[in-house]
């Protein structure tokens, strides 16, 4: 599904916060905070209850909310639990959130769930099968469905393809939106040996709806995807790249899920994204390069 078909952005406009359970008295309490939006993981409010639940409650009726899942298989071969998809469908009807995102790949095997984000082979069986699953997700869901690039550290067996191909496949097919973490074409460009820019200039970038943004770490020869540091400048400059090359405003989400440091810290991160955010829609339109 191309930005066409999403609908306009409204109030989903520049860097927004992870909606994460350390901060959620604080937010619910605060009148103004300067957070355009909230993104949560209905998974950690559907069934859940206490003082947790009621501010959850509160901040989702009361500010703008994105919903990005964590739980649902898309790559995987489990029938989809179909209790826990019609609890979602109405928690996204609650939210009025204008699509909900979920990974590509795949997280739990013969019901056991994996606690991962797995890669799926980069096939065209894979992509056949991958295609069939979104699309029959997106049936069953009240909004647009996105999905979002991982990263992986090894590929499950012999690739057919690579994975922009893969990725682009995928999204075409099922005819989805992209949440494009910029973070994870970063990490995976390091990983890998390829030039960020270069691949995401070769991406169905119509299809971007949202974009992530988030902190890495280096072990040894390996980068991972820790979401647990702050965003370091070459990130904010991709993210800044594939914003002009978008040349629209699609709200950008800053993730930390650990090492989560105090609201009042996290704001001032999220101030700093803002502002080279804004730096992009200011700079006159201008011919990006492919490189």
């Amino acid at each position: 599904m191309t930005q066409d078909g999403l609908g306009g952005f409204g109030r989903f406009a520049g860097v927004g916060l992870g909606l994460r359970r350390p901060h959620l008295e604080a937010v619910a309490a605060l009148a103004e905070h300067g957070v355009p939006f909230w993104e949560t993981c209905p998974e950690n409010v559907i069934g859940d209850g206490g003082r947790p639940h009621r501010d959850a409650c509160a901040i989702l009726d009361r500010d703008p909310v994105l919903t990005h899942g964590l739980a649902i298989s898309l790559g995987g071969f489990d029938p989809w639990d179909e209790v826990y998809l019609q609890e979602l469908g109405r928690f996204l009807v609650r939210t009025e959130t204008p699509w909900h995102s979920e990974h590509l790949c795949f997280t739990s095997v013969d019901g056991s769930c994996l606690h991962e984000l797995l890669p799926i082979p980069f096939t065209r069986e894979a992509v056949r099968h991958t295609v069939a699953r979104a699309r029959d997700l997106q049936a069953r869901l009240p909004v647009p469905l996105l999905l979002e690039n991982i990263t992986y550290y090894a590929e499950l067996g012999r690739a057919e393809m690579d994975e922009a191909t893969f990725i682009t496949e995928v999204l075409e097919g099922a005819d989805v939106g992209w949440l494009l973490d910029v973070n994870n074409v970063y990490v995976n460009a390091l990983n890998f040996g390829f030039d960020p820019k270069a691949w995401l200039a070769r991406m169905p970038l119509d299809r971007v709806a949202q974009l992530h943004i988030a902190g890495h770490k280096r072990f040894g020869t390996l980068t991972v995807d820790t979401h647990g540091a702050a965003v370091i400048d070459p990130v904010i400059e991709l993210m800044q790249w594939a914003l002009a090359r978008l040349g629209r405003p699609v709200p950008v989400l800053l993730e930390r899920d650990n090492h989560i440091p105090a609201l009042e810290e996290l704001l001032l991160e999220r101030d700093r994204i803002q502002v080279a955010y804004d730096q992009v829609l200011a700079a006159p339109a201008r011919e990006t390069d492919h490189g």
